[in-house]
């Protein structure tokens, strides 16, 4: 039997997601000290491979139905291994596959919270267990028919909540455990007066920032049910990150007297973020205003870290956050009724608003609770920061016994066991 077109396009669509992660590792290495740049980006890239097996064995069985917690989480072993699936409905791995690339960015997220100072087997140990007791749990309630669905405890009382690609199942909840790590682990030795935390390399920031809005098209659009949706939500994908760039460089130029390429990758990432949970349910006109007002709040938010004290390292929690919660809830106001549900400008009333806060904050509240349990639990038996003097010398040897760079000709960047053993 041949392949039919949705079978192909969700086939490229996965490809597209999973390349995103790479590209997500050069946006965040490129953002870190040169002397940290390869233990970031092994950061993204490892998550690859512990995601893809825990996914395959348990991660998408507590997905979906049937239940494990009514309404909460999926069984891990009705699908383990996807067995049965292989054997009775082949045809629905590739939806598998697909699913398995969005739990894979969302956990990379994270890691950009805690640059320069975790350690990697501590990550190595987070990344399944944060996949398992949040990640599933939380697709289960928006995707899997739980909480917040048609039939869920909350979506049939208050009307199912629209995240059409991420904005709460990823975005905030990336933007949350980021924040739950980042005070868990405590500020980088010189938090906002070194100078050299500042990024390395600008153009692996922008080539990043550049990947993900390619691979976005497919992160949004994959989903799409007919050629005028998809059409719509390429459009929005377009439209969003754009204003965004330019909401946040406008800002940049007025408030510090010239616009950064920082600033414009990061303004891109941010209209991708606010985008997400609504791009097949809103116009292209709103598209753009979403993205400005995102690109504009997002740069102002990722200085309050330096205001209230927590080291977001990679600004998870000013862009994947605070744009995730502007996506969210903006759908309760712009919502088009063409799309299915109205916001309240569109005459629809406040009920998909209340229904967008109260999952945001169902979302928010239960993220930084498991999250809080899962890091306290490593960083008191493994220990989840390096050392001081690690950190002073550099993640990358510390812990890979490689460095990113070698400036002097006749060496390489990676040291042999007796030069240099990584401390894990």
């Amino acid at each position: 039997m041949e392949l039919d077109a949705a079978s192909v396009w969700t086939i490229v669509a996965a490809a597209l997601v999973l390349f995103m992660t790479p590209g997500l590792s050069l946006f965040y290495g490129g953002m870190t000290r040169a002397k940290a740049a390869l233990n970031m980006m092994m950061m993204s890239i490892i998550s690859m491979g512990l995601v893809g097996v825990v996914w395959v064995l348990w991660g998408y069985s507590m997905s979906t139905e049937p239940a494990l917690i009514k309404e909460v989480v999926g069984s891990p072993i009705t699908n383990f291994g996807l067995i049965d699936m292989v054997n009775q409905s082949p045809e629905d791995l590739l939806g598998v596959g697909f699913s398995a690339t969005f739990a894979i960015i969302a956990v990379a997220i994270i890691s950009g919270s805690v640059a320069d100072r975790a350690k990697f087997s501590a990550w190595i140990a987070f990344v399944p267990l944060w996949i398992t007791l949040v990640y599933c749990p939380l697709a289960f309630m928006v995707w899997g028919g739980g909480l917040f669905g048609e039939d869920g405890a909350i979506g049939s009382v208050l009307g199912e909540a629209i995240d059409f690609a991420g904005g709460l199942v990823i975005h905030i909840n990336a933007g949350v455990a980021g924040l739950i790590l980042a005070l868990v682990l405590g500020a980088r030795q010189g938090f906002g007066k070194d100078p050299n935390q500042r990024p390395h390399n600008l153009p692996f920031v922008m080539l990043g920032a550049a990947i993900l809005w390619f691979g976005w098209f497919g992160f949004n659009a994959g989903a799409a049910s007919d050629p005028a949706q998809a059409g719509l939500i390429w459009v929005n994908t377009l439209a969003a990150p754009a204003a965004a760039m330019l909401g946040w460089t406008v800002l940049e130029r007025i408030r510090d007297g010239h616009a950064t390429s920082l600033g414009g990758a990061s303004g891109i990432v941010a209209g991708l973020v606010a985008i997400t949970p609504a791009c097949a349910n809103i116009d292209p006109v709103w598209a753009i205003v979403l993205g400005f007002i995102s690109g504009i709040v997002s740069a102002y938010a990722v200085g309050l870290k330096y205001t209230w004290g927590y080291d977001d390292s990679l600004d998870v929690v000013g862009v994947h956050l605070v744009s995730g919660i502007i996506g969210t809830v903006a759908l309760g106001f712009i919502a088009t009724p063409e799309t299915g549900t109205a916001g309240l400008f569109y005459g629809g009333g406040v009920g998909l608003l209340i229904t967008q806060v109260v999952a945001t904050i169902i979302s928010v509240v239960y993220c930084a609770v498991v999250t809080l349990v899962i890091a306290l639990v490593i960083h008191k038996t493994l220990g989840f920061r390096v050392s001081e003097k690690q950190e002073v010398q550099g993640i990358d040897l510390a812990q890979h016994a490689e460095t990113a760079y070698s400036f002097a000709s006749g060496t390489s960047g990676t040291f042999s066991h007796s030069e240099q053993k990584p401390s894990f």
